[in-house]
């Protein structure tokens, strides 16, 4: 029997859990500034992440490792300013949690206490069990990551799917059990096998969000200039692009351009 959508006038992390008992896929979009996320939000999405992708899409840089906590905090605090209903949960990024869980409280608190937002996100799995307790035991909600894991790129040397071996499926299902059992809301799973994110969903009662990770997490996220199309040179099999904004800009500001150049903008219409 079908169960009917629960209309949230705030997304929580109660409301995800509560997504999954009731089998109600979660939407998750990333945003960075507040023009987009006001759009974001406007379109009902359940989760905003402010993600570390700052560091690819916003500033250019090759990897996540660059952004530091200051710059997450600037675009989180941008985005909280637009979003009405969905869950804010922000990137807390490399080099700030990881080997010391004082810092990871510091740097978790400081997102909190700076930017508004709801919750943290962190990458891996019993590597990182203290800071996670501690950041918990603070009363900062903690969404997981585990798979493949950008701020670790230059350990696993590649892009390419994870979890593939026996080994090291059987890691991510205990470090997803770990981080359910410390108390995180959620988790992401970032390019594993279908099969492996099926088994991880089954195995807890929260959430899983999937990219790359197929259909059977509870739901999915994507990088907002991917859906739009506006970084068209990254085309991984697990990216639907929902329009191609990179030609659409390109033509328009070519456009400008040439009305500019041939004197016809301004016209008479477009003065004082």
């Amino acid at each position: 029997m079908s169960i009917a959508k629960k209309e949230y006038k705030r997304v929580t992390v109660k409301s995800l859990v509560d997504m999954k008992k009731n089998g109600e896929k979660i939407s998750m979009l990333t945003a960075y500034d507040y023009s987009m996320a006001k759009i974001v939000d406007a379109a009902n999405i359940d989760v905003i992440l402010v993600g570390d992708s700052a560091s690819n899409v916003m500033a250019g840089h090759e990897t996540t490792l660059p952004i530091t906590l200051d710059q997450m905090i600037y675009h989180a605090a941008s985005v909280v300013r637009a979003a009405k209903r969905a869950l804010i949960v922000v990137d807390i990024p490399f080099g700030s949690y990881q080997s010391d869980p004082k810092e990871a409280l510091r740097s978790a608190i400081r997102i909190m206490k700076e930017s508004g937002a709801h919750a943290v996100k962190v990458e891996g799995g019993v590597e990182i069990k203290e800071s996670v307790k501690r950041i918990l035991h603070a009363g900062i909600p903690v969404m997981g990551h585990l798979g493949l894991t950008p701020q670790s790129i230059y350990k696993f040397g590649t892009y390419t799917v994870r979890a593939k071996e026996e080994e090291e499926a059987k890691k991510l299902l205990s470090d997803a059990k770990t981080l359910e059992k410390l108390g995180c809301f959620g988790i992401v799973l970032e390019k594993i096998p279908a099969d492996l994110t099926k088994k991880v969903s089954d195995s807890l009662s929260i959430p899983t969000i999937g990219i790359g990770g197929g259909k059977h997490a509870d739901g999915q996220v994507l990088v907002i200039h991917d859906l739009l199309g506006m970084t068209h040179e990254f085309n991984p099999r697990f990216l639907r692009r929902y329009m191609s904004l990179y030609d659409d800009m390109s033509a328009a500001i070519g456009k400008y351009v040439a009305d500019v150049k041939s004197k016809d903008f301004p016209n008479d219409d477009e003065q004082y």
